[in-house]
């Protein structure tokens, strides 16, 4: 027997009455004081119950404590003596220590055990499955299994399919073999085995098995079609995972706070704004808006989608504030381009003593461009030193690209080669970083010691490649490696690595073949590749190669101001002028128009085509023309014809209307 303050003594933190009220009373009578003493036994029940309860709490100490009184007391040993009685408690103290993180106090239980039957098992499968001990946990089943004399249940089977994914594991076989197993037991209509089924199917990337579960199943709950819209959204199948949302909206079942959450994160990846905010709409109704993770998901969803207003507002009008939200708004900053913004907010989570984590360090150092402080990127590269995450690959990544970005080639080789771990993003930087700086030579030697050391390249890789190979003019070379991404490394080229192809052709004085090169490209070429191949035209002085470039940039962007400016700086190159007075005629007419920001340079009142060739186009062949273009444009003509008496070629309309310009 134990009385009330033998509980008391355990710690127990209270004595419910849901626990009290069905302890059996006795009174014996004190034979000093003839005053009757109420005491309560504890039977199976209430054993059980508290035991669980220790193991929901992780309250070890007052779990093991019972374990104890259970072993010296006579009486509870007697409770127990039943064999169905025995198995209650067993299997309760089994789960506590389980649940407790006891493997081996776990492990002793289930061994000394005088009975098992299928609860022990789970409760013994399950504790080494959430600790970590997969392939243990797996020999256990085939031990249970192999044994013949227990049925495997629901909570068998569902624990067994979550167990067949962990991050950077993923048992698939053991999931097919699993997954068998629930129609040899009849498993296959149970709701909570099916959803479990899901949920590791897309986490091991069988998409189409999780679909199939998903169809064949015959009831489903909200964690069904919640696992279901979740899998995709992950997986990156954004429009069928809104597509679903939809049709769960149309149905009986009532989404909860996680399905919002994926259909936002659907929302992000497709860049749906609209969409996002008919979502936003639906969350406020709900009166779920003000969830710390609805309030993040509409902050990560506004930034990708560019409404960086938007994910302010949120963010202004949250009641509190935690890393992740703070992370969120961060990484919108930097994203959207607001780098100053973005460092304001880092410096205030400094302030405010938060967690700064490798995310947000590695967040906050993508910001960092040519007009960035190195000072205050080397403070930041010694906060993370400080705070451990010098070793992190994602913050030594963000070091490389900080660095090389502010000018310091040298630190970021440093950081590149003090690296415990390089991936193929750590390789792709600094090769990034070298063909930044014009050392071609040295970013292609970074590509063969990243072959040798087995790290598989990617289309990114290949992009830094090819920029290398346009500054120093290896067209060959540059050729071979666009040839060998596909044949050697079933990378589909991208539009951006065929406009680096045209540049570095262009570059070379390679125009006509430029051209072909564009004509036999197995996709359709859009504007980055014109523009490269306009860009050539522009630098060599090609009128006719630049005409055929121009007319197919106006299809693509009729809107944008650079065929008409760069074309005129070619006519006007080749004295041309009535042809480029008629194209700057026309891009008035079309209502394009003109940048401005810049100015033009003079010499002794003279226009130097050759500091003006230079400035029109820049390295990364983005073509932002302005006011200097026509500025130029107008000086030449005037130049050559005031100064040699000749007729300008031009009606007087055109004339009248290049004076007004």
């Amino acid at each position: 027997m134990r009385s009330k303050r033998f509980l008391q003594t355990l710690n127990f933190p209270f004595c419910p009455s849901s626990l009290l009220s069905p302890l059996k009373p006795l009174t014996p009578t004190n034979p000093s004081s003839q005053t009757p003493t109420t005491l309560f036994i504890l039977n199976h029940i209430h054993l059980s119950r508290l035991l669980s309860l220790c193991g929901k709490q992780g309250n070890l100490r007052l779990g093991s404590s019972l374990h104890a009184s259970i072993i010296k007391n006579s009486q509870l040993h007697r409770i127990i003596s039943d064999q169905t009685n025995a198995n209650v408690v067993w299997n309760s103290l089994l789960s506590m220590y389980s649940k407790c993180g006891e493997l081996l106090d776990a492990a002793k239980v289930f061994d000394r055990m005088p009975t098992r039957d299928t609860v022990s098992w789970n409760s013994m499968l399950s504790g080494l499955f959430s600790s970590g001990y997969f392939e243990m946990g797996f020999l256990c089943f085939r031990e249970m299994y192999h044994s013949g004399f227990y049925r495997l249940d629901q909570a068998t089977l569902t624990t067994l399919v979550s167990a067949c994914y962990v991050p950077d594991l993923c048992y698939v076989t053991a999931m097919n073999m699993i997954h068998g197993l629930v129609f040899t037991h009849g498993y296959e209509r149970e709701l909570t085995v099916g959803n479990a089924l899901i949920t590791s199917y897309f986490k091991c990337g069988q998409f189409n098995s999780g679909r199939r579960v998903f169809c064949e199943m015959v009831e489903r709950n909200v964690i069904t079609w919640t696992a279901m819209i979740s899998g995709l959204a992950q997986n990156q199948f954004y429009e069928e995972s809104l597509k679903l949302f939809v049709r769960m909206r149309r149905g009986l079942v009532e989404p909860n706070a996680l399905t919002y959450l994926s259909s936002l994160l659907a929302c992000s990846g497709l860049q749906c704004l609209q969409g996002g905010k008919q979502i936003h709409g639906l969350a406020w109704k709900l009166g779920i808006r003000s969830d710390f993770c609805i309030e993040s998901a509409l902050m990560d969803m506004y930034s990708k989608c560019g409404s960086i207003d938007d994910a302010m507002q949120i963010f202004d009008a949250a009641e509190a504030l935690d890393e992740i939200s703070m992370t969120v708004i961060l990484v919108g900053f930097a994203q959207n381009g607001f780098e100053e913004e973005a460092i304001h907010i880092f410096v205030k989570m400094s302030k405010m003593k938060m967690e700064i984590d490798a995310n947000v360090v590695s967040a906050v150092l993508g910001v960092f461009g040519v007009d960035t402080s190195l000072t205050l990127g080397k403070q930041i590269h010694t906060m993370a030193i400080k705070r451990s995450l010098g070793y992190n690959p994602y913050v030594n990544n963000g070091l490389i690209n900080m660095y090389s970005k502010c000018g310091d080639l040298e630190d970021s080789m440093k950081i590149f080669k003090h690296m415990p771990l390089r991936n193929s993003v750590s390789w792709n930087s600094m090769i990034a970083a070298c063909a930044r700086h014009g050392n071609g030579s040295e970013a292609l030697q970074m590509y063969e010691d990243m072959i040798t050391e087995g790290v598989k390249p990617t289309d990114v890789t290949f992009l830094s490649l090819l920029h290398a190979c346009s500054h120093v003019g290896l067209v060959d070379k540059g050729m071979e490696l666009l040839e060998s991404m596909d044949k050697v490394y079933g990378i589909c080229p991208r539009m951006e690595h065929y406009a680096c192809v045209v540049d570095m052709l262009g570059r070379k004085g390679l125009v006509n073949e430029a051209k072909s090169f564009i004509d036999g490209l197995p996709i359709k070429p859009n504007v980055l590749v014109w523009q490269s191949l306009l860009g050539a035209c522009g630098i060599h002085g090609d009128p006719e190669v630049g005409k055929y470039a121009a007319d197919q940039l106006f299809l693509e962007a009729p809107d944008s101001p650079a065929a008409y400016n760069l074309m005129a700086n070619i006519y006007s190159s080749k004295g041309r002028w009535k042809e480029g007075a008629r194209t700057m005629k026309t891009m008035k007419e079309m209502g394009v128009p003109k940048e401005s920001g810049m100015t033009w340079i003079g010499l002794d009142d003279t226009v130097d085509d050759t500091v003006v060739s230079l400035m029109i186009l820049n390295e990364r062949s983005r073509f932002d023309f302005c006011q200097l273009n026509l500025t130029v444009f107008l000086h030449g003509w005037a130049l050559e014809f005031i100064c040699s008496g000749k007729d300008s070629g031009c009606s007087k309309e055109e004339e009248e209307d290049l004076e007004a310009r």
